[in-house]
């Protein structure tokens, strides 16, 4: 079985990010495999390993330094790559198509992962459209998968089970092929030793410049008109009185301020 992981070349969360002109970050920082990604190359590795026979191909859209977040994802133990290299911004309509697109070209996707959400856009929404271009059904924060056959030894379906606010979960059964958005719970990433990497290097990825796939324009698209600085203001708030008081005080800031309890 192809197992593709689409994963994503983010800025490091903890870079000090500069904006330049109205809608665009200084580039020059530090720029990784996205964190939940992590979660998804872990679990298809896993998947892997307990079906003979099967590989995993890591895809990413990105410019061509994304060729060091693929390299990660193989140090991981993924077994080749698919760089879609492109310079330009591209929305989650776009990049859902131009994924759909690779993984066509290159295979036949008996499974698909890729991370809950990316931590720069946090858009959580390129897993839903990849599954509505492939008509496969889709399960998001996904804490617990198992596939299981129908027939003899063919994997015929997934056990998912997915997280929801507040720690609840649903659990579903889902025809293969799907889409798998995997979640923190899901697994402890499979961060590789010095070999690993070395081995990594080795690894074939394939250049697919975006302008070869002929992606269909949609008529519709988000861009960024702006993006503004985080500004975070705190105040120090000095808490009195007797023991018990404080407790309460400080039981009402975190339920009706903090809302966290």
């Amino acid at each position: 079985m192809q197992i593709y992981v689409c994963v994503k070349h983010v800025p490091d969360s903890a870079a000090n990010i500069h904006i330049l002109g109205k809608n665009r970050i200084d580039e020059s920082i530090s720029f990784l495999l996205n964190p939940y990604d992590e979660h998804a190359v872990t679990e298809a590795v896993r998947i892997r390993e307990s079906l003979p026979g099967s590989e995993v191909i890591v895809v990413c859209l990105g410019r061509s330094d994304a060729e060091n977040t693929l390299r990660s994802a193989m140090a991981m133990g993924a077994d080749r790559g698919l760089l879609i290299a492109s310079k330009n911004c591209h929305d989650s309509i776009e990049t859902a198509r131009t994924l759909k697109a690779a993984i066509e070209q290159d295979g036949t996707p008996g499974l698909i992962f890729t991370g809950k959400e990316s931590i720069d856009a946090e858009g959580m929404q390129t897993m839903f459209r990849l599954g509505a271009l492939f008509d496969f059904s889709v399960a998001t924060n996904v804490v617990k998968l198992n596939i299981e056959s129908d027939h003899g030894q063919v994997p015929g379906h997934a056990i998912v089970d997915s997280e929801l606010s507040g720690g609840i979960s649903n659990t579903y059964k889902m025809s293969l092929p799907c889409v798998i958005g995997a979640g923190r719970g899901l697994n402890t990433p499979r961060y590789p030793t010095f070999p690993d990497v070395v081995k990594s290097k080795k690894k074939p990825i394939r250049q697919i410049p975006f302008d070869q796939l002929n992606i269909e324009v949609s008529p519709a698209g988000m861009h960024i008109i702006e993006l503004e600085p985080l500004a975070q203001t705190r105040e120090a708030k000095e808490i009195t009185g007797t023991p018990g008081e404080i407790a309460r005080k400080i039981i009402t800031i975190l339920t009706q301020e903090a809302k966290v309890i």
